[in-house]
């Protein structure tokens, strides 16, 4: 059961200042409601800790005093996860005030970064010293280091570098029981032991709090390419990867766009238009990069696209001539999401499968969605390299706002079963909060879900680490 909160609070701020502590509800209510609008919670408090010592001493006074803690960054979570319980046994613990980089170095391509840094604000200071950390999302404004690593975050260049977890050379955390892990050394080979650094990377705050990430960062780019093509089929956009990769290994985003979504982007996404004179059934977005003068990667596209074509992997292509065009066409991709919004409700579901399997699971999802639920129409888009498209369902037309609250149950759940039955998961990148946890527990793995628990509770006893969320 939940402790005294108002002497745990006192302590606090007696033990870290009264900068560490906000009560005023004015000042907390806007971070008790998840990004989407879906999840409301309430809480007494934000803890806003300034160094990691501080974390430690917070940890380490809520397991006395069993006051369960939500860690949160810049609450972007797309599932709820950094939402307290509705019902204020919890207090947030925000890592805002953790926002330094402590080290960077063009040297060793490390950085060393807080909890609390706003990823756009680490792809500035990278970029000063000739360098860039190869991770990047539509909520590079406001989501933080920390709520990346929570989550292994990925984002639009997967496909060349991996996800969060790929990028990570060390971590440092806070325990439940107050203690603290140093893993920020960024060792090549180190074998004590079981792995803390993966283990804390992708629990979404259950396990304990990050306090600070050693990232990897690669050269800048000197030059980038961008082009947009239009093909028959998904599976013709998956030949086109194949060919693509075969023949160079600097091509660093391919996202995939149905001709319905460019449309919904056409018709509420002001100032956009068209790459291609006609519409094509599919689109792919390819970006090639270059960290050095003598490799242009519009000759490399203009090349790849020609033969391509003369393949007949593709119908039409155009490559962007400047780098305001260059962003015209990622306008397209990143405004989908917003460009459905605006045409009306939708259920969204992060799923991935095996990328051979991925185009023969677009068509035969979209349909089988189709015909069970009478009047939706089925899209996926994104990024089709790493096998994770998001697979949206939209409501029927003339549909209200409280079609998702009826209809979006079920269809997550046939969604799920047809991930599940094609071997794929539920989750590509946007994690379990709290939104999926009731279908983890339902199609998981039960030797995997029985390991995870017990990882849960030889690490956090009490369950005082962002309760509610993951796994029980």
């Amino acid at each position: 059961m939940p402790g005294d909160i108002a002497q745990f609070l006192a302590i606090v701020r007696e033990r870290c200042g009264p900068k560490a502590v906000v009560t005023d509800p004015a000042d907390i209510e806007p971070w008790l409601t998840d990004w989407r609008g879906r999840y409301h919670g309430r809480s007494q408090a934000i803890l806003a800790p300034a160094s990691t010592e501080e974390v430690a001493t917070i940890v380490k006074l809520a397991a006395e005093h069993r006051v369960p803690l939500v860690p949160q960054g810049g609450n972007t979570s797309m599932v709820g996860g950094a939402t307290p319980p509705p019902e204020g046994s919890a207090v947030i613990l925000s890592l805002r005030r953790m926002n330094r980089i402590r080290s960077i170095s063009a040297e060793s391509n490390t950085a060393i970064a807080e909890s609390g840094v706003i990823l756009a604000d680490l792809h500035d200071q990278a970029a000063a010293i000739g360098r860039r950390f190869p991770l990047t999302l539509g909520a590079k404004g406001s989501c933080t280091i920390g709520g990346l690593t929570a989550t292994n975050a990925g984002g639009t260049q997967v496909l060349r570098f991996g996800t969060m977890r790929s990028l990570i050379a060390g971590v440092e955390a806070v325990l439940a029981d107050g203690s603290i892990h140093s893993g920020l050394a960024a060792l090549k080979k180190d074998n004590r032991g079981y792995n803390l650094d993966q283990l804390l990377i992708g629990s979404e705050g259950t396990l304990g709090v990050i306090t600070a990430v050693a990232l990897k960062l690669v050269p800048a780019v000197y030059s980038r390419a961008v082009a947009w093509a239009g093909l028959a089929s998904p599976h013709d956009a998956l030949s086109l990867l194949r060919f693509c990769e075969a023949r160079s290994d600097r091509i660093e985003g391919f996202e995939l766009v149905p001709a319905d979504c460019l449309s919904l982007v056409l018709d509420h996404i002001p100032g956009t238009r068209s790459p291609l004179e006609r519409q094509h059934p599919w689109n792919v977005l390819i970006e090639a990069t270059s960290d050095r003068e003598e490799l242009n990667p519009s000759d490399l596209l203009q090349s790849l696209l020609a033969e391509a074509m003369a393949a007949k992997l593709i119908e039409d292509a155009t490559i962007a001539a400047n780098e305001a065009q260059a962003e015209a066409f990622w306008k397209l991709r990143d405004g989908i999401a917003e460009a459905e919004r605006a045409d009306g409700p939708s259920a969204a579901h992060d799923i991935s499968v095996p990328v051979s399997d991925m185009p023969r699971f677009i068509v035969e999802a979209s349909a089988a969605v189709e015909a069970a639920f009478a009047g939706t129409r089925a899209s996926a888009f994104g990024h089709l390299g790493d096998g994770n498209v998001h697979f949206h369902v939209r409501a029927p037309a003339g549909s209200g706002r409280g079609w998702l609250e009826e209809a979006g149950p079920p269809i997550l759940r046939f969604v799920d079963d047809l991930v599940t039955a094609a071997g794929g998961s539920i989750s590509a990148e946007h994690g379990i909060g709290q939104m999926k946890r009731a279908e983890l527990e339902r199609l998981g793995n039960p030797g995997d879900l029985a390991a995870m628990r017990a990882i849960k509770h030889a690490l956090d006893p009490l369950g005082i680490m962002n309760p509610g969320k993951l796994v029980g």
